[in-house]
Formats: C-alpha cells, structure tokens, sequence
C-alpha cells in the first residue's frame, strides 16, 4: 500500500505538514508540497473548441505520483474556511486531467482512498467542517472513497502537538498504512 501525502501549506514546517509527516512516517510514502511546485491555475477551456491545450508546469508529475499509489492524504491548512491556494489550484487542475485520454484518471481515481487533515485556529474543528464536506462532494466526483479526516487546532507552527485527538488520530492512520 502505497501512499501518497499531498501537502498544500505554504508556511514551512506548520501544523497540517506535521499532521502530514506523522501519519506518514515508517510508511511506504511519497510527500509532495504543492507550493514548491509549478502548477499554472487552470483556463477553464471545456467548452472551447478543441478542448484543454498542454500546460508546460509541473503538474502532471503529480498525476503521475497519483496513478501509482493508492491511498491520499490531502492536508491543508485552513485558509479563510476554505483549502489553501495550492490545493484548490490542484483540484481545480483535474478539470483539465479527468478529459486527457491519456490517464483514465476517474476511472483510477475510483480505485483510490482519500483522508483528510485539516489545520486551523482553536475553532477549526467546527468552522473546517464545511471544508470537510467540500472534499466529500470532490471525492464523490470522482468515485473515489473518502475514509476519514482529521481537524487539528493549531495556528503558530508546532501548536497542533497540543492537539491529543490529532495526534491519537494520526497514530491510528500510521498503524492502518503501516
């Protein structure tokens, strides 16, 4: 089992990448932080004709790293109740990837589990909720089984190592890819 942790934070070092690095660590893992990435924000072009031109960027390396692992972690912080910048780029990039013939991409994507971390301010488990439920609606999308999340409290980095639920949480994760 394969695992794949798709960071979208772009602080250094912070909550949901420690999350990240906790449920991942001792497992067969590849970590990619999408902030050091180069991902151009989508032109929509699915209704022009002709379709999606290529995009000369870095991501299809990630569709790559997709196609051949089978769990995902997406974690992100959560910025203004919503996903961080990188992520909704990346998301917003499979409009482009779900039509290219070359990856069957739904199609893979069906086979794969999603998890969820989720790092905000001391409210965060309650105002992320509506994040959570914006991944379902992706993820449902797609066919693509989503297992669980985890909301972290923690705003300054290093904070969430307060959080025993958290860390509980990313404990069991770790147990379950190991």
């Amino acid at each position: 089992m394969k695992v794949l942790a798709l960071l979208g934070s772009t602080r250094e070092n912070g909550n949901s990448e420690y999350l990240a690095n906790k449920i991942v660590e001792g497992t067969d893992h590849t970590l990619v932080k999408l902030a050091d990435l180069h991902i151009e924000p989508i032109v929509d072009k699915r209704h022009a004709e002709g379709g999606f031109t290529m995009v000369d960027d870095d991501y299809e390396q990630v569709v790559r790293h997709m196609l051949s692992h089978d769990i995902f972690i997406f974690a992100t912080p959560l910025y203004w109740y919503g996903m961080s910048g990188p992520m909704k780029d990346f998301f917003d990039r499979w409009s482009q990837y779900l039509r290219d013939e070359r990856f069957n991409l739904k199609e893979e994507l069906a086979r794969k589990k999603a998890y969820v971390v989720i790092t905000g301010g001391a409210s965060a488990k309650v105002k992320g909720l509506p994040l959570v439920q914006q991944f379902q609606y992706i993820f449902d999308f797609v066919g693509m089984e989503f297992a669980d999340y985890i909301i972290g409290s923690g705003v300054k980095p290093g904070e969430v190592k307060e959080d025993s639920l958290a860390l509980a949480m990313a404990e069991q994760w770790n147990k379950l890819f190991s």
